[in-house]
């Protein structure tokens, strides 16, 4: 991972996975104005318009934290998938009345995207920076084009209803694909030219972005980044953070009583996870407070779509205890023939039982206390909520 100084901006090169630094805690030591040509100093979505009077947008830059429970921003890496929520994040305004007009641009892409060729080269290139939580500082995520291959077009840009302060509003949920660009750089000079001569900006593009100009969706290359199985640690399979470690601990205490409780909110966090899972059917409780259920997995399209039976164990333990091999052990022995099973835990696995799963090969998806409070933020529940959460679903 390269880190380029606040003093080295100005000739540094976009890198993926590159940390650039911030000079100060105020928008004057903001790297990204340095870093790229013509880019504002604020703003989660920053639009640069072209040098000629078309008012047209020459390329955007996108800033997020990923860490607003209202609007979890989210990256895929394995798929190079990037979720983004748009600029309407307050009620008060109509869905593309933002000051930005960051909305009114995804609306534009969007339907740029399903139109023509000619259309298509009206879409700007996005490029997308993570804050690191170190001051000013960001880290490029990559070159994004809008849409994905595995995304229908007609939910690639969706608008939804939100409540804030008791008044409704609308915002927008944008998918993008980071962009495959290899080995090749993204060149600063093609970000000048997208300014000064957008026409004949094409020739200094990646490759990457002229296949997705010329052919669309499918010639959309996402960077996939799959995963190296490893066995996690247990300092890696708990929340790092506060909010985190307070989301679990509070799980775990509230359910300290009657453990056996806890099967049902492994239940919705599972199908939080992935809404393929359905009708989970509780079994009884055991005694060292383990508690399965029988779920389903839905594959294909609804009309005709194959069901695929699943076994789930939950554990509600303390983050001094862990998933052993005797209980990893039970929850393989239940898994029918052409089951999987799922193993949900407030706390972790230890090394053995979960090398045990991986190097024999078992279907048993490992959900710990990490995965859980990521889970819950995604979906907008984070510690003041987890509480109203947890009352709701026994209500």
């Amino acid at each position: 991972m390269r880190v380029f100084s606040y003093e080295e901006l100005k000739d540094a090169p976009l890198l993926i996975d590159a940390i650039y630094k911030g000079k100060a805690n105020n928008y004057s030591g903001e790297p990204l104005p340095i870093l790229l040509p013509k880019t504002s100093n604020e703003g989660g979505f920053r639009i640069s318009i072209r040098k000629d009077k078309t008012k047209m947008p020459a390329y955007v830059v996108i800033s997020t934290t990923m860490k607003e429970l209202e609007w979890p921003d989210f990256l895929d890496v394995e798929e190079g998938v990037f979720r983004y929520y748009g600029d309407n994040r307050k009620p008060g305004k109509d869905l593309h009345d933002t000051p930005r007009k960051g909305n009114l641009l995804l609306k534009n892409i969007f339907r740029w995207l399903h139109e023509d060729e000619e259309s298509r080269k009206n879409i700007p290139p996005i490029l997308i920076f993570k804050k690191t939580g170190d001051g000013r500082d960001v880290q490029f995520l990559g070159l994004a084009a809008p849409g994905n291959p595995s995304i229908p077009p007609d939910r690639d840009l969706i608008s939804f209803w939100r409540t804030m302060e008791g008044k409704r509003f609308q915002n927008y949920e944008a998918y993008f694909s980071i962009l495959d660009t290899k080995n090749e750089e993204i060149k600063k000079e093609w970000l000048v030219s997208l300014y000064e001569d957008h026409e004949n900006s094409i020739e200094l593009a990646p490759k990457v972005w002229q296949d997705f100009i010329n052919k669309g969706r499918n010639g959309i290359k996402p960077l996939k980044s799959p995963k190296i199985v490893t066995i996690p640690t247990k300092n890696e399979q708990l929340p790092h953070d506060n909010e985190g470690k307070g989301i679990v601990k509070f799980i775990h205490e509230y359910y300290a009583k009657e453990p056996s409780k806890f099967e049902k909110c492994a239940t919705k966090i599972v199908q939080m996870m992935d809404s393929n899972f359905y009708r989970f059917d509780v079994t009884r409780p055991w005694r060292d407070g383990g508690r399965d259920a029988i779920g389903k997995y839905h594959i294909g399209p609804e009309e005709h779509s194959l069901s695929v039976d699943c076994a789930l164990e939950a554990k509600c333990y303390g983050d001094g205890n862990s998933v052993g091999v005797k209980e990893m052990s039970r929850l393989i022995s239940r898994i029918k023939y052409r089951q999987f099973g799922i193993m949900v835990t407030t706390s972790s696995v230890n090394s053995q039982a979960y090398k045990e799963v991986v190097d024999d090969g078992h279907p048993i998806l490992i959900i710990t206390g990490k995965d859980i409070a990521d889970i819950l933020r995604k979906n907008g529940i984070g510690l003041n909520g987890i509480k109203a959460w947890l009352e709701a679903m026994e209500d």
